[in-house]
Parts: C-alpha cells; sequence; structure tokens
C-alpha cells in the first residue's frame, strides 16, 4: 500500500476528516495572529515561503509538504474543498463524500496524477476570465517568464488559456517524483513573477494573484506532460470536487457580470 498524505491547507481551526492520510497544516503561520496548536505549520521547517501567504495562498502548504512530507503520493486540498468519492451516498454532511483512503489507494494503483472535475467556463477562456475579474497583466508577465525560461512550455500555455475550462483550485495528489518536477517548475516560475511584477496599489483579496497564478498554470505544466508522453492521460484521473460550505451562485455569477461588462473586478471570494 502507498503511503499517501494530503495536505488539508486551511488558515482557521475547522472540522477535519478523520481519515489519516489527510493533515491539516495551518498555512500563513510565520505572521499568524493566533496559532493552532494540533495542527502542522508551514513555518516548521527553515525552507518555507510561510510568509508569503497573502499573495501564495494555499500554495504556501504545497511548498511546505514538497519540502517536508516523507510520502509516496502528496496531496493537496483546502479546508472548504476536497476531492469527493465516485461512489458517494445520500448523506446531507459534505464531509461523508470526501474520498478516503482504501478508495483512493485503488485508483493509485494505475494513476500518478489526480485532479478535480475540470471546472467549465463556458462563455470565456481561462484567459478571459482572469482578465476581466483580475489584471491581465499578470498572465501577460507570466507568459513571458515561461517564453523566457520554459519556451518549450509555450504551447501548452497557448492551448490552455485558450480553453473554456480548467483543472482550478490549486487541488492535487502527484506521485512524490512528479511533484518534484512540478513544484521545480512551478515556483521557479512564480518566484519571477513575484520579482518582476510588483504592484503595491493591489488590495488584500487581488494581492493573492500570484496563487491564482499557480492555479492556472498547473493546467499549462500538466498539458506539456502528457503532450510529452511524461504522463500518459489514463494515469491522471479526476475526481468530483466537494464543497463543504454552501455557494452562492447568484452573487457569483452577479460579480462575474459585473467584471466581464463593467470592469468591476473581484474583492473578495464566493
Amino acid at each position: 500500500m502507498a503511503k499517501v498524505k494530503i495536505i488539508v491547507a486551511t488558515t482557521k481551526k475547522y472540522r477535519m476528516p478523520d481519515d489519516g492520510m489527510y493533515m491539516p497544516v495551518q498555512v500563513g503561520a510565520e505572521k499568524a495572529k493566533i496559532l493552532i496548536p494540533e495542527y502542522e505549520k508551514d513555518n516548521s521547517s527553515e525552507d518555507n515561503i510561510s510568509a508569503k501567504n497573502s499573495q501564495y495562498c494555499e500554495l504556501t502548504g504545497l511548498y511546505w509538504a514538497w519540502k517536508n512530507v516523507d510520502a509516496d503520493f502528496i496531496g493537496l486540498v483546502h479546508y472548504r474543498r476536497y476531492f469527493g468519492s465516485k461512489h458517494q451516498g445520500v448523506s446531507s454532511d459534505p464531509f461523508e463524500k470526501v474520498i478516503k483512503q482504501d478508495e483512493l489507494d485503488e485508483i493509485l494503483k494505475k494513476s500518478c496524477v489526480v485532479v478535480p472535475t475540470k471546472r467549465k467556463y463556458y462563455i470565456e477562456t481561462l484567459h478571459s476570465h482572469y482578465s476581466h475579474t483580475h489584471y491581465e497583466e499578470q498572465l501577460v508577465k507570466t507568459k513571458s517568464i515561461i517564453e523566457r525560461k520554459y519556451p518549450e512550455y509555450l504551447e501548452s500555455y497557448e492551448k490552455a488559456m485558450s480553453q473554456t475550462s480548467g483543472y482550478m483550485f490549486n487541488m492535487m495528489i502527484m506521485r512524490r517524483d512528479i511533484l518534484n518536477k512540478y513544484c521545480r517548475w512551478l515556483f521557479d516560475i512564480l518566484d519571477e513573477l513575484e520579482k518582476e511584477l510588483i504592484d503595491n496599489k493591489l488590495d488584500a483579496y487581488q494581492g493573492r494573484y500570484i496563487g491564482r497564478v499557480g492555479e492556472l498554470i498547473f493546467n499549462v505544466w500538466l498539458d506539456h506532460q502528457m503532450a510529452t508522453g511524461e504522463i500518459l492521460r489514463y494515469q491522471v484521473q479526476e475526481l468530483p470536487c466537494i464543497h463543504m460550505e454552501r455557494i452562492n451562485w447568484f452573487k457569483k455569477g452577479a460579480a462575474f457580470l459585473r467584471a466581464k461588462l463593467f470592469h468591476k473586478k473581484y474583492d473578495h471570494s464566493f
């Protein structure tokens, strides 16, 4: 049986799955006013980016896991979002629908990457949706960094950004060797983006752009791996994304229309 550890990124105490493969990690611990004693901290080793959580979001947890967790497979989820079982019951408790290790073990016998079901935007591409709700210059700069440092990924960048769906939420489970490759690529690009694009006028919500760009370019990285045969398509398994809290789709839709039609950028999560 493979050793699996899934990091649950959180900034506060929250109900957690009782399955032992889940590891709650308090992200942004370096600057947190209150520490949660029973959770791991993303600054518990010398090599960490915990202080950058306001920009990198849950990716400070992924960085910590990459550097510190000893497991055959390592994953990242969010305290409000989990991978769901393929065999969901009728329970109204969303935690009853979260995948457990016995089911995941069977999936990992054939798969080396697990991703959430693609999120569909229908009338928007990944690029246009981001540009309407956030700031296009962040993607322009990211593309230039990829073109300069990883030009072999440029075709996958163009392909991913022109699609109307993608793997979102910075959620994944990967075999350790694949995670190593992904994180080296990801954090190299994001570190460069952080250095080259400094905007002190962004509010706290829009200031999380590093994490959001990371969310998008995961699609670029994965497409390139499959295009080159590094990862075969049958080795990538999609699972449902389970939300622990109800989403107000009316407010979310209204905010999107304001962004698209009147250039009103998002100022909070939904």
